[in-house]
């Protein structure tokens, strides 16, 4: 059994760890764009996404904790959706544990047929913003970071049976909007 770890050595952090200001800048530039995105799918507000990214960005400039584990870019993503999920948070909004809560399965309001809705990029995006936080918190972490149920579970302090719950009534909630038409309101 190979007991080493992967290193994933990067110059610019290296030299960041080592005060270069213009690799902080690259840095800065390489992967902002991402976040500042990563966050806005979450948060779904532009101003507390670049709070968040800015939040994000100092907390990582510090480097104190990164240790090449993992690439850079995956442990700053590791950051913005913790600061994400911590405004959410702030705001009151998060899922609560539908197990814990009592309430009643949702009555299935008949088989939608995803294979002949008409799936438009815009669409989607103009829907997703509908889908109340919880939900679209799910969803995007689920769909779009790539993070599996046990992992979102971990972020957001819920069940992973709960996060699958919450991201099959997110997917249902989604699917409806876009079939109704309901997203351009």
């Amino acid at each position: 059994m190979d007991l080493t770890a992967t290193v994933y050595y990067d110059e610019l952090v290296a030299k960041c760890k080592q005060g270069d200001s213009y690799s902080f800048e690259m840095l800065y530039r390489q992967y902002a764009k991402a976040m500042f995105n990563t966050s806005l799918r979450i948060v779904n507000n532009t101003s507390d996404a670049e709070d968040v990214l800015q939040e994000s960005f100092l907390a990582a400039f510090r480097l104190d904790h990164f240790d090449y584990s993992s690439t850079f870019g995956a442990w700053l993503k590791r950051i913005v959706v913790n600061k994400s999920i911590d405004v959410l948070r702030k705001r009151r909004l998060i899922t609560i544990d539908i197990e814990e809560s009592g309430a009643q399965e949702i009555r299935d309001q008949g088989v939608i047929d995803e294979e002949n809705i008409e799936l438009k990029i815009t669409a989607i995006k103009k829907a997703i913003i509908l889908l109340p936080s919880g939900y679209r918190t799910v969803l995007s972490l689920y769909l779009f970071e790539g993070y599996d149920y046990d992992e979102i579970g971990e972020i957001m302090k819920i069940s992973p049976s709960t996060v699958r719950s919450q991201y099959h009534r997110a997917k249902l909630k989604l699917l409806g909007l876009i079939q109704k038409g309901g997203y351009d309101e």
